[in-house]
């Protein structure tokens, strides 16, 4: 079945198009849209359809203070060997890992792309690869995770809510994380939030989904230029990085009790003019958007995790929030393209490290500051800032 409904709809759906009635082995309806054909196929499958990660650590109690967080992005799971930074990542102390997308390149298969596939049969491949590499099973065993989607590991590069099959790399997420009865089954996307210790020590989390229902993003208009490299800043007044739901989800977080928040974005925040890959800058009203909302809040300690660029970096802004704001961007596990980086920002601390490697997040509660590290697959660390939260 899964391969009938594969030839017959995967044509129409690439371009998102709204079909006249479909009928599916099984099932016949009049859909309203092509993704309420295949949501009807999907609902359908079995369960031994998805794969799932190897048993992981409980998150800490709720009233347990977390001391140190380590942040991963970029893995792919075809790289023979075993990472030396997975590894590495095994053997730290640390109370979460937090892996933060791209955490498959279930898009490609080697360097060809394989993504317009109603069963998604690449990127579940995928996760059962991941699923069965000895490192990924030693970072399961030794930490607590908290995990995000980003382009790679949703299904299609640098896609958003055009995705025809999103509905199923969804249910291929939290399936594969144990997420669908816990934390993100009771409505579209993948965004959740966790909080941990008591008052005075109490760390937020928030993953937000930058893909389910994000809008197109506008092409550049000189490829490969330094700022333009892919995307220019969107003008569209109807731009959207997180949906309306996730907005008034998020607005809802920011307002709870928390002393330091770690607000987790696969694309990087801070950024606005040393790149023109994918990143909030390329859709600036919603970036403003960002940022106006943690102000009216009145959210206190804030700190941007996010992932994607193949480099990791440091970033301080002093204009972004009623207080400086800081980000700390990992990337990649083993996804490395260069030993070196000339990109810079305004808002960038020092240079940026592309070797492989991690980030880790101390949290010091009397002195009421984050240490934020990038480090090597060595687990050294090879970039250092200090933020206040309080």
């Amino acid at each position: 079945m899964k391969r009938v409904v594969s030839a017959v709809l995967v044509a129409g759906l690439a371009a998102c198009q709204a079909p006249g009635p479909i009928s599916i082995p099984g099932i016949t309806r009049a859909p309203q849209s092509a993704e309420d054909a295949l949501e009807a196929y999907y609902r359908s499958l079995p369960d031994e359809f998805y794969p799932r990660a190897p048993a992981g650590l409980s998150l800490p109690d709720e009233n347990t203070p977390l001391s140190r967080v380590l942040v991963g992005s970029c893995h792919d799971e075809e790289v023979a060997g075993a990472s030396a930074t997975l590894q590495r990542v095994a053997s730290e102390e640390a109370d979460l890992f937090l892996m933060i997308g791209d955490n498959v390149y279930g898009d490609k298969d080697g360097m060809a792309y394989a993504n317009n596939q109603a069963d998604l049969d690449e990127l579940r491949e995928s996760f059962a690869d991941l699923a069965a590499r000895e490192d990924f099973k030693a970072v399961r065993a030794a930490h607590p995770m908290m995990v995000a989607w980003d382009d790679h590991d949703y299904g299609a590069n640098d896609a958003g809510r055009e995705f025809p099959f999103r509905r199923l790399a969804e249910r291929v997420h939290e399936r594969f994380w144990g997420l669908e009865n816990k934390d993100v089954g009771a409505w579209p996307g993948t965004y959740y939030a966790r909080s941990f210790g008591p008052e005075g020590q109490r760390t937020q989390i928030i993953m937000l989904d930058t893909r389910f229902f994000r809008s197109p993003l506008t092409a550049t208009d000189e490829y490969g230029v330094t700022g333009k490299e892919r995307y220019i800043p969107s003008s569209d007044p109807n731009q959207d990085m997180l949906g309306n739901d996730q907005w008034t989800w998020l607005e809802n977080q920011l307002q709870k009790p928390a002393d330091l928040r770690l607000i987790v974005s696969s694309i990087q925040v801070l950024p606005t003019d040393g790149h023109g890959w994918e990143s909030w800058s390329r859709l600036p009203a919603e970036q403003q958007r960002l940022y106006n909302l943690i102000g009216e809040t009145g959210a206190n300690g804030v700190v941007f995790v996010s992932g994607d660029r193949h480099t990791a970096f440091l970033y301080r802004s002093e204009a972004a929030l009623p207080y400086p704001a800081h980000e700390l961007t990992a990337s990649s596990l083993n996804v490395s393209w260069a030993e070196s980086t000339d990109e810079t920002d305004t808002a960038q601390i020092g240079e940026g490290f592309p070797p492989d490697n991690y980030g880790a997040i101390g949290i010091d509660w009397t002195a009421g500051a984050v240490d934020l590290e990038i480090k090597n697959a060595a687990g050294e660390t090879v970039r250092q800032t200090s933020a206040q939260f309080r």
